[in-house]
């Protein structure tokens, strides 16, 4: 089957958009777009630190390069498009752009989500088992845990975009909503989609709740093995951990909101999403530059080299 032929008679679907008011779409406007620049440029600047300073050649950091580059990459696929349409009264997005778009942003998001659970692991073991650290997470393993990472996004994605290709759609093709969206899609579709719907809720809010809860568990065993730790170690440790805990906190949220439940759509979910897929990425490099001094420093050290 080829992914990118139109379903029936649809080769498009007209998106609604944020709002109808012209006023507020040219604020908007300048608003993304300017939220797109510094997302792209202070997740790049991230990775080019870490990748360039011999100071950050821990695991964690290495991790927090794919997790930054994630992050622009899962930005690029929502907010230009979103953007541009807001200079456009009629927004529309072709079968094609609509399966990128999804592919995408599912293969991203998901990406992402097992890379903050590797994360979650390194600084477990790292509290946890400090004599044995560099034993465990040596490099070969990081490497593993990062492909893992991506070929679990680009499973998750596909299986999502074959559910996408086999709905029918005889009806209207306006998605209430900016961007391709799969409860929007099954809204649409004129066959029965409950059971597919409870397979999706399955697949992506079931999947969120329960890496959530194994999170939960591995902060709370953290949280109880700093006692034994010395004040300065643990300042550091909960630093640490608590600039993990809040991305953590950013991404699975919204995606528990969105997921874990009946195939619906609410007015929320374009608020949901917005801060999901366009607020999370800006703020990731915020949370861990401000909490971070070792990589505040090694950004203010690039900076004087390059900048005369």
């Amino acid at each position: 089957m080829d992914f990118l032929t139109p379903p029936n008679n649809v080769t498009e679907f007209v998106l609604l958009g944020l709002t109808q008011n012209p006023h507020l779409q040219k604020i908007l406007f300048i608003v993304f777009l300017f939220i797109f620049l510094f997302t792209v440029l202070a997740n790049l600047l991230i990775v080019i630190t870490i990748s360039l300073s011999p100071t950050l050649s821990a695991p964690m950091y290495f991790f927090l390069t794919h997790l930054s580059f994630l992050d622009a990459s899962l930005s690029s696929v929502t907010t230009p498009k979103l953007t541009i349409d807001l200079l456009y009264q009629r927004k529309i997005i072709s079968w094609g752009g609509c399966l990128t778009q999804l592919f995408m942003g599912h293969f991203l998001a998901t990406s992402e989500v097992i890379v903050l659970t590797v994360m979650a692991y390194d600084r477990y073991v790292a509290i946890c088992k400090p004599l044995h650290y560099m034993t465990i997470m040596q490099q070969g393993l990081c490497q593993l845990l990062v492909v893992l990472a991506w070929i679990g996004g680009i499973l998750h994605a596909t299986v999502q975009i074959i559910f996408t290709v086999d709905l029918t759609f005889c009806g209207p093709n306006v998605i209430e909503h900016f961007m391709c969206d799969f409860f929007s899609l099954l809204e649409l579709a004129c066959s029965d989609t409950y059971r597919l719907g409870m397979v999706v809720a399955i697949n992506s809010g079931g999947i969120c709740l329960l890496i959530l809860f194994m999170l939960l568990i591995s902060y709370t065993v953290i949280l109880s093995s700093l006692k034994s730790h010395g004040s300065e170690g643990r300042r550091k440790a909960l630093s640490t951990c608590g600039s993990h805990f809040t991305v953590v906190v950013l991404h699975f949220v919204p995606c528990i909101f969105t997921y874990a439940r009946p195939v619906a759509t609410y007015p929320e979910d374009k608020l949901v999403t917005v801060f999901f897929a366009i607020l999370t990425p800006m703020s990731n490099p915020i949370i861990y530059t401000v909490r971070n001094t070792e990589v505040k420093n090694a950004i203010r050290s690039l900076l004087k080299r390059r900048v005369p």
